[in-house]
């Protein structure tokens, strides 16, 4: 099995989680003076009730070098927690070549991610530098969660090998076919939960990471049945704004682990009520 696949299973059983804790911090909305301080607060509350953070960079990105100097005070802190966590950079990168094996190495080398979410907009060629990092994974953008999603997503394409299809699942298709180190994930919205499952059917073990629940109001239920594996786990279920601002007082991480608890307790119900149990 591949490294990535094999840490990825074992940080979601060892908190019995399927859940993704997005990191997103705004400074108008936190309670405290600083992000480190609330991600810190977040993180030590919920280390135990989930299977992996995703800081997105574009809200660290945002506050220029004080940003980046959070994120990494922020990793260093959740591998000091837990030094099985795992940690995935949330930039959607993608670009030509040499510069996708630029960002690759950013990624992977230099902020020591797990995993990391792409574009494939750019083709194989800026997906495939991501990819030669064997031991990391790689979530490509197949199904976005945004109302705009249809935009193109679903724009039907003629496939050579498949036909007349939508172009997310010709995205799915061409990233199977990609596959070859095994670390290749997709990202699914859970606001799609009928686009999870016919994904599921042409990706049957590849992991899914599963945006939307929570402040999007994406359907848990049918996400978590229509995106299990065929072992029923391989999913990621993410939830940033839903999570960590439960409680947007100075009892913000109290808040974040109640709601923490509750969306794991809800999937694991459903695991439960499919005979999947951990």
């Amino acid at each position: 099995m591949n490294a990535f696949l094999e840490n990825l299973d074992w940080s979601c059983q060892a908190n019995e989680s399927l859940v993704c804790l997005g990191l997103d911090p705004e400074l108008a909305r936190i309670p405290t003076k600083d992000i480190v301080t609330f991600n810190k607060g977040i993180v030590e509350a919920t280390c135990g009730l989930v299977g992996a953070y995703k800081p997105n960079l574009a809200f660290y990105e945002a506050l220029g070098l004080a940003g980046f100097r959070a994120l990494e005070e922020t990793i260093r802190f959740i591998r000091e927690v837990s030094d099985t966590m795992i940690v995935i950079g949330d930039g959607k990168r993608g670009d030509i070549g040499h510069t996708a094996a630029a960002y690759a190495k950013g990624m992977f080398d230099n902020w020591g991610f797990d995993a990391v979410t792409v574009n494939v907009y750019g083709g194989e060629d800026s997906v495939v530098p991501f990819l030669n990092y064997s031991d990391k994974g790689v979530f490509v953008w197949c199904r976005s969660s945004n109302p705009g999603a249809s935009d193109f997503q679903d724009l039907e394409i003629k496939s050579q090998a498949n036909g007349q299809i939508p172009f997310y699942k010709h995205v799915a298709y061409e990233i199977q076919d990609w596959n070859k180190n095994g670390n290749a994930g997709l990202v699914m919205g859970a606001t799609y939960p009928d686009q999870i499952r016919e994904t599921r059917e042409i990706c049957p073990d590849m992991p899914f990471l599963i945006p939307g629940i929570g402040s999007q109001d994406g359907a848990l239920d049918h996400s978590v049945r229509n995106g299990i594996s065929s072992a029923g786990r391989r999913i990621l279920i993410n939830s940033s704004r839903g999570l960590i601002y439960a409680d947007e007082t100075k009892n913000f991480a109290k808040g974040a682990r109640e709601a923490t608890r509750e969306l794991r307790d809800n999937i694991n119900a459903i695991l439960d009520s499919l005979g999947l149990p951990w």
